[in-house]
């Protein structure tokens, strides 16, 4: 018996080794990119260029870290750096990614690898027993970082470019006495924004974290509204007795142990003709389709690292972040939607709007 083995390729082998190389570079960047974040440190340097000395200073920071984290931004080529001053420079381009309150600012989405990263060992050793890494772990630190990522978006798009999608809901809300609910509301700013642009509504969040409901409530006090309330709540238990005219649910559907229970509580919790507006990852749902999808990568590992492992963890169905538009459209009809549309969500190229009706 004689075998054959196909020569390898070396220019082949070598270009791989390459890429390899350079995925784990830019993930220990992602670190340094969460450090001057959290520090403060591009905010002082979108002041203009600075030795590390002074940019230390304008940080309130020690200047031996900053030149070393200056070292990792200049060769990964987010800081230029003038040899013959020593002076670094952010370029207004980057700075405009890595600064400010709004959804241009990509520098919060750099605290998402270090958070996943604490719970590598659960989720290794769950590929052997089975089960996950319960959502619990994940916080109170899963709290601060998506409220981060979410907040500017929120602030920018929910009223102006989100809820103008769904039609005729805004005119319903605006009317008065209306009822709403905002499933996995988080820290509730969500909640609290659409409470403040419509106070002739009452709105009730639910979040099934009870630390991320004490920042939804310090919130709403802070801003005095009255019209909204939070309830620590698994939403598979959402109450049905008092009908709402609208839920909403942003990016949390897929997550759910049971989230084909959920969407039919959501189903039979809504008036006839009532709204079910819910933002959720866009994809496809076939691997094949999204071969293409330059960010695909990124969403299947936060589904093996976060959203899959929680609902496992539950004993779930582990429907995972990339459920994608079909299997969405398939389980909102199920669920008793009629008509579903779907939208892009404006500067928001990760998610789908998925608008459905009560029949009635």
């Amino acid at each position: 018996m004689t075998t054959t083995t196909t020569p390898l390729d070396e220019d082949r082998v070598e270009a791989f080794a390459g890429e390899l190389f350079e995925t784990y570079t830019r993930g220990l960047l992602s670190f340094m990119i969460d450090i001057g974040y959290r520090t403060g440190l591009f905010e002082a340097a979108a002041r203009g260029p600075a030795t590390s000395a002074e940019l230390a200073a304008r940080a309130g920071l020690q200047e031996r870290y900053v030149r070393e984290w200056l070292g990792a931004m200049a060769t990964g080529g987010v800081f230029g750096y003038a040899a013959d001053t020593g002076a670094y420079t952010l370029p207004a381009e980057h700075a405009a990614c890595l600064t400010g309150g709004g959804s241009a600012n990509l520098a919060p989405f750099s605290q998402v690898p270090g958070l996943l990263a604490e719970h590598l060992d659960g989720v290794a050793q769950s590929f052997r027993a089975g089960g996950g890494v319960p959502y619990e772990r994940f916080r109170p630190r899963f709290t601060d970082v998506m409220d981060a990522l979410n907040r500017g978006l929120f602030d920018e798009q929910l009223i102006t470019g989100i809820l103008p999608l769904t039609g005729d809901l805004p005119a319903r809300l605006a009317a008065g006495g209306a009822r709403v609910a905002d499933l996995g509301c988080g820290t509730g700013h969500s909640t609290n924004l659409l409470a403040a642009a419509y106070p002739a509504a009452t709105f009730v969040g639910y979040d099934l974290a009870a630390d991320a409901i004490g920042k939804a409530r310090a919130e709403a006090a802070g801003m005095g509204l009255s019209n909204v309330t939070f309830e620590v709540c698994d939403v598979a238990t959402l109450p049905v007795d008092r009908p709402f005219e609208a839920v909403f649910a942003f990016d949390a559907i897929h997550d759910q142990a049971a989230p084909a229970a959920v969407l039919r509580r959501v189903h039979d919790a809504l008036v006839p003709g009532g709204w079910f507006v819910m933002v959720d990852i866009k994809a496809d749902s076939d691997l094949a389709g999204n071969l293409g999808n330059p960010v695909a990568p990124l969403l299947y590992a936060l589904s093996t690292l976060h959203c899959l492992t929680v609902s496992l963890a539950w004993g779930g169905t582990g429907l995972g972040t990339v459920w994608g538009e079909q299997l969405a459209r398939r389980m909102l009809t199920e669920a008793g939607f009629g008509e579903v549309t779907v939208h892009d969500v404006p500067e928001d190229p990760l998610n789908s709007l998925y608008l459905c009706r009560k029949d009635g």
